[in-house]
C-alpha cells in the first residue's frame, strides 16, 4: 500500500473481516455494526495489541452500544441548532460546519455516530454552498470549525476550495478543522497537504488522542509536519471507561502530546450519546484525575475538564474545588492540600 488512500480502502468495515485477526463474536457484533459502521484501518489496527485494550475499546464495535438506557440520539441538540443542513449554529461568534461524512475509523463513542458513515449524514455541493451562504451572511460569525466526519479525508482540492470560500467571506477571522487522521491514520498528512493548508492561516488544528499508545512514531511525524508549516494544534481528548479513566494514563497520554508539540486542550467527560453508556465515568472520577494533574505537571499540558451540556446548552468547566471562604480574604486550598490567603482589594465586585 503506497498512499493512505490504498490504506484507507483495506479498512475492515464487518465482524466478520475482524474475525480473521482476532476471536470474535461475528454474529453478536454484526447486529451492531449494522446499527453503527464499523471501521478500522491497517494502520491503527496493527496498534491493537489484544482484544479488550484500549484501542480496541475505542474501534471495534460492542454489543453493550445496543443495550444503552440512559443516553440518546442527539445529545447536543445539534439538529434543532443547524438553520440549514451540516451546520451548528450553537454559540454567538462562531459555527460547526460539517462537510465530510467519512472518518478514517469509526470511534465507538463518536457524538455523532447516528449518523457518520451511514446515509444518515447526506453532505452534497448543495449543503456546501447552503452553509457557506449562511456564514456571508451572518457577519457575527468570526470562526468558523470544519468537522464532520473528519474533513481531513477530503481531497486536497476539496478543502482547499472550502478554505478558500471562507477566506473570501471579511467576517470570518479564524478557521479550525476538527481531525483524528493524525492519530488515526497520520500517513494522510503528507507534505503537499501542509504546503495548501499553511496558505490559509490563521488556521487551527483540533486533533484527537485518547491513549499513549496512539502516539507512535507514524503520528508524531505527521504532528511535526503539521507544527513545522505554522498550523498551533490542540488535542481534545475524550474520558473514557477503561481506556484512560486513571491518573497514570492520563498524565502520560498529556505529557506525550506536548512533546509532539500539540497542547492539551479539552478533556471531555462522554457525552450522552446512545450507544456510548459503557464508556461513561462519574464526572467526580474526572474531577480526581484533574487533581492529579494541576500542580503536579506543566500547567501547559493540562486541559480543561468540561462536559458539553445535553440539549446544545454548551461547554461548561468542571474543576475541582480549591477554594474554601470568601470576605475579606480569599481562603484557598493548593495543589499540595496547604491552606492558603489572599487579601481581597476591596472594590466591591
Amino acid at each position: 500500500m503506497k498512499n493512505w488512500q490504498d490504506i484507507l480502502r483495506a479498512s475492515i468495515t464487518s465482524p466478520a473481516d475482524l474475525n480473521e485477526h482476532f476471536n470474535i463474536d461475528i454474529t453478536s457484533l454484526s447486529k451492531v455494526a449494522a446499527a453503527f459502521p464499523m471501521r478500522i484501518n491497517p494502520y491503527y489496527l496493527q496498534l491493537i495489541e489484544k482484544t479488550g485494550d484500549p484501542l480496541w475499546k475505542q474501534a471495534v464495535p460492542d454489543a453493550a452500544e445496543l443495550l444503552d438506557p440512559v443516553c440518546m440520539e442527539d445529545p447536543l441538540g445539534e439538529e434543532e441548532l443547524s438553520p440549514v443542513p451540516n451546520l451548528v449554529h450553537k454559540y454567538p461568534d462562531r459555527v460547526l460546519f460539517l462537510v465530510s461524512s467519512q472518518c478514517a475509523m469509526y470511534c465507538r463513542f463518536c457524538t455523532r455516530k447516528r449518523k457518520v458513515g451511514t446515509g444518515k449524514m447526506s453532505i452534497t455541493p448543495e449543503t456546501i454552498e447552503a452553509g457557506l451562504d449562511y456564514i456571508r451572511h451572518h457577519p457575527q460569525v468570526r470562526e468558523v470549525l470544519l468537522s464532520g466526519g473528519d474533513p481531513l479525508l477530503l481531497p486536497d482540492s476539496q478543502i482547499e476550495y472550502l478554505l478558500r470560500e471562507l477566506r473570501r467571506i471579511p467576517s470570518v477571522k479564524v478557521i479550525r478543522i476538527g481531525t483524528r487522521v493524525p492519530c488515526t491514520l497520520p500517513m494522510r498528512i503528507t507534505p503537499e497537504l501542509v504546503a495548501m493548508l499553511k496558505k490559509y492561516h490563521p488556521l487551527y488544528i483540533n486533533t484527537h488522542f485518547n491513549h499513549p499508545a496512539e502516539i507512535t512514531p507514524e503520528s508524531s511525524a505527521a504532528c511535526g509536519l503539521l507544527a513545522d508549516g505554522g498550523i498551533p494544534m490542540g488535542c481534545q481528548t475524550v474520558l473514557l471507561k477503561g481506556v484512560n479513566d486513571t491518573p497514570e494514563i492520563m498524565r502520560q497520554l498529556l505529557l506525550q502530546l506536548l512533546e509532539i508539540r500539540v497542547k492539551p486542550y479539552y478533556l471531555f467527560q462522554t457525552d450522552l450519546t446512545y450507544g456510548t453508556n459503557h464508556f461513561r465515568t462519574s464526572t467526580a472520577t474526572g474531577i480526581k484525575i484533574m487533581r492529579s494533574l494541576i500542580g503536579h505537571i506543566s500547567g501547559m499540558a493540562v486541559p480543561t475538564f468540561a462536559l458539553d451540556g445535553p440539549g446544545g446548552k454548551g461547554k461548561i468547566p468542571l474543576t475541582p474545588d480549591y477554594i474554601l471562604t470568601r470576605g475579606d480574604n480569599l481562603v484557598f486550598e493548593n495543589y499540595r492540600g496547604e491552606i492558603c490567603t489572599y487579601p481581597e482589594s476591596g472594590d466591591g465586585i
